[in-house]
């Protein structure tokens, strides 16, 4: 498994006699390392089927992989049976149900993890921030902060991007000058380009668009894509065609290769009126590179089920579609009309609602209701 070679490692654990936990763990850590985790859970509940129980490093790595799948189901269990068998909720292990909590939605229960959880450390906080922050929580965030400094807990830079992306969700403007102040001036913390980056995001989504250009400019070292893109982001919101085209110069020298930037500056001309330019870069990102199609994950009943964009080979996928026009029949009385502007392709109306309605999210969206 080390070697990246799974496969073999499967047909040697099928073949043995017999196993035990060690081994269990071994092959379940090893699907999650060669990034199949949808075989690495369909090994856990094997596992538990074949009467393992799963020690401390097997819950370790199938809260990580729940986390990365949004198992929600899978991850609530985990945590039941760490209850049900007076399993020690140690640091580790306590941030580790914030982070699949939160991430999977339910960041109500990762709080409820952190208020109960007996010791804490950097780590909790900066996960229960990250968590919050994730939600859109700010004010939250920003209190929480502020806590762990009280209980004497030195933030680190991964902290300190927390609470700028919660000033970025409650559009606190002066806060996140007045946070990325105090990591140089009160912590010694050098600014990273992460920080810039969240930077750039607040004040471009707060329309202060001129200043975000100006902080980018003057950084101490080269922005990355990321910080382009979070300019860009700011651009798109705003409609400002000038800019948004600046800033994709500069995307397009980082990331030849990138479909977003495309679709960016292409939504960005859409939502401007501009639908030639839009055609244009569509077509221009056909020949330059190579887009990857937009997917949703559901979780029902304990199974993953995954969605493409434009998916039409799901076998209930007359009853899905059916299904989100239901919904839509329904949001439309409530003032939704949707957004046509972003469909690029050559074709009439009704074709592009119904490019619209292939949404993989609509999709997710469409079966879950329908499958509940």
């Amino acid at each position: 498994m080390r070697a990246g070679v799974l496969d073999r490692a499967r047909m040697l654990f099928e073949g043995m006699p017999e196993g035990n936990v060690v081994t269990w763990c071994a092959i379940i850590s090893g699907c999650i390392q060669c990034r199949r985790s949808k075989e690495a859970l369909a090994l856990f509940s094997r596992m538990q089927t074949d009467g393992f129980e799963p020690n401390d490093m097997t819950l370790v790595s199938v809260l990580a992989t729940c986390a990365h799948l949004g198992a929600l189901e899978q991850g609530k269990w985990v945590h039941i049976y760490m209850r049900s068998n007076g399993i020690k909720i140690s640091v580790f292990l306590g941030t580790l149900l914030i982070d699949m909590y939160a991430t999977c939605g339910q960041v109500e229960l990762g709080l409820k993890v952190f208020e109960e959880m007996q010791e804490e450390n950097l780590l909790t906080y900066t996960m229960m921030i990250k968590g919050l922050a994730m939600h859109g929580r700010g004010f939250e965030v920003l209190r929480l902060f502020s806590d762990m400094e009280m209980s004497g807990f030195v933030p680190d830079d991964v902290a300190f991007i927390g609470a700028l992306c919660a000033c970025t969700h409650a559009g606190l403007v002066d806060q996140g000058h007045e946070i990325l102040d105090s990591m140089t001036r009160q912590y010694g913390i050098k600014t990273k380009l992460e920080h810039y980056g969240c930077m750039v995001d607040l004040l471009a989504h707060n329309g202060l668009l001129d200043e975000a250009r100006d902080l980018v400019e003057s950084m101490p070292m080269e922005p990355d894509a990321l910080v382009w893109g979070a300019l860009m982001a700011g651009f798109k919101v705003h409609r400002n065609v000038e800019l948004a085209e600046h800033a994709v110069k500069h995307l397009i020298r980082l990331e030849p290769d990138s479909s977003g930037v495309y679709v960016l500056l292409a939504n960005v001309y859409a939502s401007s009126g501009r639908c030639d330019d839009a055609r244009k870069v569509g077509l221009l990102m056909k020949k330059q590179v190579e887009k990857t199609p937009g997917c949703s994950l559901v979780e029902i009943g304990g199974r993953i089920h995954q969605f493409l964009v434009g998916d039409i080979a799901h076998p209930q996928i007359k009853d899905i579609l059916l299904k989100w026009h239901e919904i839509e029949s329904r949001i439309r009385l409530e003032g939704y009309v949707p957004d046509k502007k972003a469909v690029l392709l050559n074709i009439d109306e009704e074709e592009k609602e119904d490019a619209l309605a292939r949404h993989s999210e609509k999709l997710a969206i469409a079966f879950v209701l329908l499958s509940t």
